[in-house]
């Protein structure tokens, strides 16, 4: 019995066993982390899949500001930054060019035309005040006034002719930012693929299925790119929508108007009408 109690005595107050026992409280035990185990390659090199990130290492989250996204983006940056700018010109000189006061000046049309149904104006004086002027809706009439006395069939062709030309004209450079709408989305997919492609890559060479940060540079790379391309051909799709309705409704009034020019200056209309009154006032 003494040396069964002695043994136990022994075991109680072990050194190994001491300090457990006085850790543990009088409640629940408390629950011991593990310690994080590094696989060793062959080599002695350390895995990076199971290695441990070092303090401060980056946690491998998504750019949240300006000057990080475009740290992000790297070389993707220059091509899109080059469409906005060629969107931003060519809207803003489309929006000063395609002013109605500009393309259809409503002074210069109520008294050419005023002049025309008077008979108080002749042939080269109107053809004068129209290159004179010359805004679109003037160069229409220039055409029109050429065949002064023709056949109203050939006054309205010539007008058509000229009107032809000046809506070519307007449409100058619409091309572009519709190309912009059009190219800007295929610059973001082509991201996409190379993010994705720079993703999988990191997960062939390197391991990075555990390591957060190789896998996000990747991805990141894909979304940005893909909404970069988005947040430039929206708006410019927009803007190219909205420009070419205004061309259209612009077309549309200098018909009317030309219309009005035909009907004063044909052979039928200088018949009916009689001889010229006299000369415009000045």
């Amino acid at each position: 019995m003494l040396v069964h109690g002695a043994f136990v005595l022994a075991l109680v107050f072990s050194p190994t066993l001491v300090p457990r026992a006085a850790a543990q409280p009088t409640g629940e035990p408390t629950p011991v982390e593990p310690t994080p185990v590094e696989t060793v390659a062959g080599d002695g090199s350390v895995d990076p899949a199971n290695a441990r990130p070092a303090a401060g290492a980056s946690s491998g989250a998504l750019p949240t500001n300006l000057l990080e996204i475009a740290q992000a983006l790297g070389g993707w940056l220059v091509p899109f930054v080059i469409a906005t700018l060629i969107a931003l010109w060519f809207s803003a000189e489309r929006l000063v060019i395609l002013r109605k006061g500009r393309v259809i000046p409503k002074p210069f049309v109520e008294r050419f035309l005023s002049h025309l149904q008077d008979r108080t104006i002749g042939k080269d004086e109107a053809l004068q005040v129209c290159e004179e002027n010359g805004s679109p809706v003037a160069m229409v009439f220039a055409h029109g006034v050429r065949k002064w006395g023709k056949p109203s069939v050939e006054v309205e062709q010539a007008i058509i002719d000229g009107g032809e030309r000046q809506v070519a004209s307007l449409r100058s450079h619409l091309r572009v930012i519709n190309g912009v709408a059009t190219v800007t989305p295929l610059l973001g997919l082509l991201g996409t693929v190379w993010g994705m492609v720079e993703a999988f890559n990191g997960i062939a060479t390197a391991g990075a299925m555990g390591s957060t940060t190789v896998l996000a540079k990747g991805i990141a790379l894909a979304l940005l790119t893909t909404a970069a391309g988005l947040v430039i051909a929206i708006p410019s799709l927009i803007i190219y929508m909205y420009l070419s309705g205004r061309v259209d409704n612009l077309v549309m009034d200098m018909d009317d108007l030309a219309q009005s020019v035909v009907h004063s200056i044909s052979a039928e209309a200088l018949a009916e009408r009689g001889p010229r009154k006299g000369k415009a006032a000045s």
